[in-house]
């Protein structure tokens, strides 16, 4: 064994009087090969630094028989790692760049080892020796790289969020502001159409991958690449920009969400200008207002255009649940056989009073319609007729908010 140690001393101080040399040629693999390690002047110094400092470890492993116990990611590697995450590249170019070094490396060693006056079996040993030695150094880097990349990321994606949420914020509160300010401070135009959206988590442990996917469907339903802002670990903010007024595709969202129950998303009404990117997350944001505030309404997905009479009472509650204890009376109690009875009469109103348009939506006969709207104008006092538009608002508030009063014991 010793001899065999010799043999790899020798082939490691070969290699490291000529390691100027072998990491430029090394450096210029990377840039042909990986079209991520084509940087600029400055990442490119960086990577160089990078390289040289790995094989000049590799070589000293060798040549000193350090332990590599004692090895740790070079300061030049480590830097270049952050950078790395930093411009949004890859890691696995990063981990690709490495093993074709070490594969670089290995033909650079045995090419010295057969420059050495050495029988079959010496150079077997050595160069087994050497990639063993050179291939647990790798690993050894590369598990730390990825921790300094992965945390990196993480630091990079939360700071530049902040940044990007402060900006968003400056441009919806800040009073005065001109379009050219504003769209020098988000880097983009606002000209056009805007839809926002506010998408926020459930789950109890709040999961990143949520929100990729909540991306991925606006996109699907809008056929446009949403800008997505991480607001915290259970809300983030989307928009959706385009020359012309985008068209959201809710049933497609709806389908998406409906695999995903964890999540939900409201939309605002599509709108244009400074002042549309400011209405519509407005929009949003009260509808999401509606949707907690609505305690009986569970669905994924909520349409300002379809709450937004809701979204402007939904802040006072308590006064109008009671104005709407007022209008419907029992009709308001919170039991099986009222709800189906404000079911029925919300959708023989928007019938236009039409008891076989009625029946056909609810898939009922229309003599069941015609009972229960009896029955409820019995339980108000008068026909569906008289008073019906504060009747029609009641019943939307008090399906949308989730208002009602306890059933009766």
């Amino acid at each position: 064994m010793d001899s065999v140690d010799g043999i790899v001393r020798e082939a490691a101080r070969r290699i490291q009087a000529d390691l100027d040399r072998l990491t430029t040629e090394m450096t210029s693999m990377f840039v042909d090969v990986i079209p991520e390690f084509r940087h600029d002047d400055a990442v490119r110094r960086l990577m160089v630094a990078s390289t040289s400092s790995n094989l000049g470890a590799i070589a000293d492993v060798l040549a000193l028989n350090i332990s590599l116990d004692d090895i740790t990611v070079p300061p030049a590697a480590a830097e270049y790692a952050r950078r790395f995450a930093q411009h949004g590249l890859s890691l696995e170019a990063l981990l690709r760049a490495y093993r074709l070094g070490e594969h670089r490396f290995l033909q650079r060693a045995i090419a010295e080892l057969s420059e050495l006056d050495l029988s079959t079996g010496e150079a077997l040993a050595a160069s087994s020796r050497i990639a063993l030695l050179t291939n647990s150094y790798i690993d050894q880097i590369i598990e730390g790289l990825i921790d300094i990349y992965e945390n990196e990321r993480q630091r990079w994606n939360a700071r530049s969020d902040a940044a990007r949420g402060a900006q968003v914020r400056a441009v919806l509160d800040t009073e005065g502001l001109d379009l050219a300010s504003a769209e020098q401070m988000l880097g983009t135009s606002l000209r056009g159409w805007h839809l926002a959206a506010v998408v926020w988590s459930e789950a109890a442990v709040p999961d990143a991958a949520q929100f990729a996917a909540a991306s991925a469907m606006l996109a699907e339903a809008t056929g446009k690449i949403p800008v997505m802002i991480s607001v915290d670990e259970r809300t983030s903010w989307a928009w959706i920009s385009s020359a012309g007024r985008p068209a959201l595709d809710s049933a497609c969202l709806r389908r998406g969400l409906g695999e995903r129950t964890a999540l939900r998303i409201a939309v605002g009404d599509p709108s244009s200008g400074l002042g549309g990117f400011r209405q519509t997350f407005r929009d949003a944001q009260r509808a999401q207002r509606v949707a907690v505030t609505g305690r009986g309404s569970r669905d994924v997905l909520v349409l300002h255009s379809e709450v937004a009479l809701s979204s402007l009472l939904a802040d006072r509650a308590a006064e109008v649940g009671a104005w709407a204890r007022r209008v419907l009376g029992d009709l308001m109690r919170d039991d099986e056989a009222m709800t189906r009875l404000r079911e029925t009469v919300q959708v023989f109103l928007d019938a236009r009073g039409s008891f076989t348009d009625a029946a056909a939506r609810m898939h009922v006969h229309k003599n069941t319609v015609h009972y229960r709207v009896r029955k409820a104008e019995e339980i108000l006092g008068h026909p569906l007729t008289e008073n019906r538009l504060q009747i029609e608002v009641a019943l939307l508030v008090c399906t949308q908010l989730g208002l009602s009063v306890p059933a009766a014991p």
